[in-house]
């Protein structure tokens, strides 16, 4: 991969990540699209793709670098009651999101592995992306409560979450859509989809990295890749601090931009793959 490349593909990853349009989707179907000649099955896709999700949870834990402070301040028991309280019941939130997560990456990571490097699969899990963007809309429309997340929340939201794990299905959107389901408006949601973002990244990132400390690839790819990382680290940062603002100005319509983007996206890169152009 050449360094032109790996910039393009780190800008691609700080927006998508954040951007309800699934990141792993659009790193699987543009370089098909555009005819970039990388092999997304090989060695070393793998390591340079984990150091772009640890740039973008630095671009996410740099934005809420204060809801993380006062966690850690919460867990010591630093503070009045009430802030430690507040801290605590995040972190049970943060456990509780997560949690699903885990399990079922454990159960599905090997029947879902192959379908990484599948841009016609890819593309049309973007299609499906659009659809539950706009049946988080609906749901949304039937039961709004407001802005405070429980535990129950955040496990449903969690859940919502692992349907990221099929390439196409935005992580961050689907989080979304959980949030809405259980009746949150779209800023809230969007926070807590970006806050469990943070630890879900960095576990992908922890259970990987090791493995490839004797790669031959890593190190061959490192320069590269640790550029590309702080590319996507800032790129992250600057699209948290936008979407941040956008899901606070469109409460009655946010996702719908993006599901139509998926839909035309998706379609669209199905149909060309599908022509060989």
């Amino acid at each position: 991969m050449d360094f032109l490349h790996a910039m393009l593909f780190a800008v691609l990853q700080g927006a998508t990540e954040l951007f309800p349009v699934s990141s792993l989707g659009h790193a699987v179907v543009v370089p098909a699209l555009l005819h970039w000649g990388i092999d997304q099955k090989s060695a070393g896709f793998l390591p340079f793709l984990v150091m772009l999700h640890v740039g973008t949870a630095a671009g996410l834990l740099i934005y809420f670098a204060g809801e993380w402070t006062a966690l850690a301040r919460g867990v010591l028991g630093i503070g009045y009651e009430a802030e430690i309280q507040s801290a605590r019941a995040l972190l049970w939130k943060l456990v509780a999101a997560t949690l699903p997560l885990v399990v079922v990456g454990v159960l599905i990571e090997k029947p879902v592995r192959h379908l990484m490097g599948t841009p016609l699969v890819a593309s049309l899990f973007l299609v499906a992306n659009a659809g539950l963007l706009l049946g988080g809309e609906r749901l949304r429309g039937r039961s709004l409560r407001g802005s405070r997340i429980t535990v129950g929340d955040a496990l449903v939201i969690g859940v919502f979450q692992c349907l990221a794990f099929l390439p196409g299905i935005s992580r961050s959107g689907a989080a979304m859509v959980g949030g809405l389901y259980r009746g949150i408006n779209h800023e809230e949601s969007a926070r807590f989809a970006f806050l469990i973002g943070t630890p879900a990244i960095l576990a992908a990132a922890v259970k990987v990295l090791p493995k490839l400390a004797h790669a031959h690839q890593l190190h061959a790819l490192f320069g590269v890749s640790l550029l590309a990382a702080l590319a996507a680290g800032v790129v992250s940062y600057l699209s948290t601090a936008f979407l941040m603002r956008y899901f606070a100005n469109h409460d009655s319509w946010a996702l719908k931009p993006f599901a139509l983007y998926c839909a035309l996206f998706g379609a669209g890169s199905f149909l060309l793959l599908l022509a060989g152009l």
